[in-house]
């Protein structure tokens, strides 16, 4: 049975890099938001890398946290609050809400290559520190690419979602927005409720694995080759 210390580092090296990596995502959001005219976010105080702004104190911590120490650190998910954004405010809607939605992405893919790449400098820390910074960095490439990869899935509420209907013709773009009240439910489903049906069956329906786990692993690959982690 883990004793107190060995919970706090595992616990501190899991939580600290999912705090981080949710609130430059949200930040990231708002601040585009706010570049682009619509300042919604900025006046509520959600344009900060001050942590408290952005998480749920369910959805951001206890949950995640309990995946992880549940699964041995295989499986994640979360939520934060999600930053309020007023499209009818920006001066181009379709075009702005595809930039503020690759945003977040697009910061959890920048603090992946980041980590990666600071961790080369290891070399110079000895000891406990050396052994909590390492955990810290390489569970922070791994939460952000994950966060990226998934948050890029084309269903509403999620980037990918935006994304996708900022770009698809109208006929196309409406259905699939209007998608969004049922868009979680059905995230759920593909990550709790088809693995366990699929267990009682006998067959893989993994879905997140599919399409989360395995492009995240091989963009994980990439970006420690490019930071020089052969």
């Amino acid at each position: 049975m883990m004793d107190a210390a060995n919970i706090a580092f595992t616990v501190s090296v899991w939580v600290i890099p999912v705090l981080v990596a949710v609130t430059f995502h949200e930040a990231a959001h708002g601040w585009v938001a706010w570049r682009l005219g619509d300042d919604t976010a900025y006046l509520l105080g959600r344009v900060t890398f001050n942590p408290f702004r952005h998480i749920d104190p369910f959805g951001t911590v206890l949950l995640p946290g309990l995946l992880l120490l549940v699964s041995g650190g295989r499986m994640m998910f979360g939520f934060a609050k999600p930053v309020p954004v007023n499209f009818a405010r920006l001066p181009h809607p379709r075009r702005d809400m595809i930039l503020v939605a690759i945003a977040g992405p697009g910061s959890n893919m920048l603090l992946a290559i980041v980590s990666a790449a600071l961790l080369h400098l290891l070399p110079l820390l000895s000891g406990d520190v050396y052994q909590w910074v390492g955990h810290n960095l390489v569970n922070s490439a791994r939460i952000n690419m994950v966060l990226c990869v998934f948050n890029m899935l084309p269903i509403p509420p999620l980037d990918g979602g935006r994304v996708a209907v900022g770009l698809l013709p109208g006929p196309l773009a409406r259905p699939l927005a209007r998608l969004e009240r049922a868009g979680i439910l059905i995230i759920l489903a593909g990550v709790f409720i088809l693995p366990w049906i699929g267990g009682k069956l006998g067959l893989d329906l993994d879905v997140f694995w599919w399409l989360v786990g395995l492009p995240t692993e091989y963009l994980l690959k990439v970006v420690f080759t490019l930071t020089g982690h052969g």
